[in-house]
């Protein structure tokens, strides 16, 4: 990695927190008649990304998905809204956090939450490579109980990729 400057200023968690909505149609279907989960994978990755941008004040891309969690199937019809924000910033990544949440287009019932997921953005510079990322300032309380979450789920990310080296450095099987 490339000599990144020293840290920008820190960002509270609401300046980049984002929505996404769109209404499922009949192109987003699967076999059983419901929403495909690649479509709202896809829309978790859009939403993500742009949160990611925005608080890195650049470009930024998806470096991992460590969990997408599919609670309740999506309807056709269904108005999907995707909630999104920055929980966790390293030197140059961010950890973004997902709510996916599904109303019916024409009730007026409350909406569903159908799904989260944690996903990881490098921010990256013109040639490709990491730059640094502002800190993110957690402000509330659910906010400070995400940050200190989403550094459990860093440390279980590096010792599961860790552990996985080095079974395959003592010649695990193939």
């Amino acid at each position: 990695m490339t000599d990144l400057p020293s840290d920008p200023p820190g960002k509270p968690t609401a300046v980049s927190r984002t929505t996404l909505s769109t209404i499922m149609s009949q192109n987003d279907a699967n076999l059983l008649g419901t929403v495909h989960g690649g479509v709202i994978m896809k829309l978790v990755d859009d939403a993500a990304g742009a949160v990611a941008g925005r608080h890195s004040e650049g470009p930024a891309v998806t470096a991992s998905m460590d969990e997408m969690v599919f609670l309740v199937p999506v309807k056709i019809g269904d108005l999907v809204h995707v909630h999104a924000q920055v929980n966790w910033t390293g030197r140059s990544s961010m950890e973004i956090g997902v709510k996916v949440l599904a109303e019916r287009w024409n009730e007026s019932t409350p909406a569903t939450r159908v799904g989260t997921a944690y996903l990881v953005f490098t921010a990256v510079d013109e040639n490709g490579k990491p730059r640094r990322v502002p800190p993110v300032l957690p402000e509330t309380d659910l906010d400070r109980r995400r940050y200190q979450e989403a550094g459990i789920r860093r440390t279980h990310r590096l010792a599961r990729r860790r552990e996985i080296q080095e079974f395959r450095d003592r010649g695990g099987a193939a």
